[in-house]
């Protein structure tokens, strides 16, 4: 599958991306939230950060999977998820 980057201005708090796509023709609608998860919301902030993202994780929206883990710093992770049905529509591009 090809891959385009499109840059994202930078915002406080959970972006709600939405990109319209035309190939060949046909439009497509992708879905895309990225979120910033804070290292001091993790229940054990001392605990391994890997521990700590997973930990945030699990009480996540099912309908929205993980598409990218971005750079973390030291205050926090940004996190880009793509919404099922846009996952659905990549995969099937690249069947």
């Amino acid at each position: 599958m090809s891959h385009i980057a499109i840059p994202i201005p930078p915002l406080q708090g959970k972006q709600e991306i939405k990109v319209e796509v035309t190939i060949n023709g046909i439009k497509q609608n992708l879905f895309y939230r990225v979120e910033l998860f804070y290292w001091e919301d993790c229940s054990n902030p001392v605990a391994h950060r890997a521990d700590c993202i997973s930990e945030m994780l699990a009480h996540h929206d099912p309908e929205w999977t993980v598409y990218y883990i971005g750079a973390p710093n030291d205050e926090f992770v940004p996190i880009t998820f793509v919404k099922k049905e846009s996952r659905n529509l990549l995969r099937e591009a690249i069947a």
